[in-house]
């Protein structure tokens, strides 16, 4: 019998609502599968006929419970993700049937020894550089070995022919995304940044890929249907990009704050963003070997060297007319406060733009101190 957890009543709405959305998807036979990060190949999931839902780990809620078994100097993203799962209270992970891991990260794949003790763990080891003689081959072989996986647990053969049909959908999702993040390109833009993360981050609430593209293509009109030109005779409000780690634990203080203070986030240079939703997976290829050469071109800081995230930068800000770039970094995530360094080297240096760092973590704590920052910063570019 699928049943709420115990807890349910002590949750919002918004989590009452993905409870209660995602056990009529169990209700309805649906296998879920929950995953962590962009580079997973959810193809894989679609192929044998399960859901593909992303993990919780953006907010204080469960980190108390992960501090209990987690050091607390840990990164806010790892400790969320396993708080909220241990504590019951995500709905993706608690109806999940096997977790899709991926080695991104030390905290993590350390993590996820301790999630395989509650659920089906499969970890995925990712390739630490793109370049390399055998990163492709390697890849391509987890791939497979994970296809084997998943098909097996499900009792079901994940067939070339499936995972085609797999990779057509996706990529079909993946343009009506890009279609949505392209909306801001427009001066000014029509929506705020926070509108639009918000926008992105409700297809997790939609289980089909219809419903997910119909959603989005219907957003996206509605943007495009409130554009105005610029009136000269206003303001100018800066155009500022966000880059740096997953931006969802801090929306409110970071890309709300923003747009309060006169300035508008018009793009956001994350792993689930425009740079990554413009790579397609090749659909007249081996699909295997398809899949691995669009996945590894992901440029994440946990890539060594990830030289290709500053040539998909500058491409990204030239295109959205970026004015200033905000980069934020969570509390020990090392690899994007270590490549921060650079960052800010080619946006001050190569690229002439203003630049700040933030560094933080999901707490109210110290917001006040981030919005005099964000306003030093809005002052000199205006």
């Amino acid at each position: 019998m699928i049943k709420l957890p115990d807890n349910f009543e002590t949750f919002d709405e918004k989590r009452k609502k993905g409870f209660i959305s995602l056990m009529e998807e169990k209700q309805k036979g649906k296998k879920i599968v929950g995953t962590f990060c962009t580079y997973t190949p959810v193809e894989l999931i679609l192929a044998a006929g399960a859901v593909s839902v992303s993990l919780c780990g953006n907010s204080e809620l469960g980190i108390p419970e992960a501090e209990a078994i987690l050091p607390k100097t840990l990164c806010p993203l790892i400790k969320s993700s396993f708080g909220l799962a241990i504590s019951d209270k995500c709905p993706y992970f608690y109806f999940s049937d096997m977790i899709l891991a991926e080695t991104t990260c030390d905290g993590k794949k350390k993590m996820y020894e301790l999630l395989n003790e509650i659920k089906p763990v499969h970890v995925m080891h990712l390739p630490q550089g793109q370049n390399g003689p055998l990163a492709i081959l390697s890849w391509k072989e987890q791939i497979k070995q994970t296809a084997k996986y998943i098909g097996d647990f499900f009792n079901t053969e994940i067939t070339e022919e499936k995972l085609h049909n797999a990779i057509v959908e996706r990529n079909r999702i993946r343009k009506a995304i890009l279609k949505a993040y392209e909306v801001t390109k427009l001066v000014p833009s029509p929506v705020s940044g926070y509108e639009l993360s918000s926008v992105i981050e409700a297809t997790d609430f939609h289980f089909t890929d219809d419903d997910i593209v119909e959603y989005l293509e219907s957003k996206t009109n509605e943007f495009l249907s409130k554009y105005k030109p610029r009136d000269y005779n206003e303001k100018h409000r800066p155009r500022l990009m966000l880059t740096g780690c997953p931006h969802t634990g801090v929306r409110d203080k970071i890309i709300k704050k923003v747009e309060d203070l006169g300035a508008d986030i018009v793009v956001i240079d994350s792993c689930a963003g425009p740079r990554t939703q413009r790579i397609l997976v090749d659909e007249t290829k081996d699909p295997y070997e398809a899949l691995a050469e669009k996945y590894l071109k992901i440029n994440c800081s946990v890539m060594t060297p990830n030289d290709g995230r500053f040539e998909d930068m500058k491409s990204i800000i030239e295109e959205y007319k970026v004015d200033g770039v905000v980069e934020m970094v969570l509390f020990a995530c090392h690899t994007f406060a270590i490549e921060a360094h650079k960052t800010k080297k080619f946006i001050t240096e190569k690229l002439g733009l203003p630049y700040i760092r933030i560094d933080t973590d999901f707490s109210s704590s110290d917001s006040a101190q981030i919005q005099t920052r964000l306003e030093a910063f809005l002052e000199m570019i205006s």
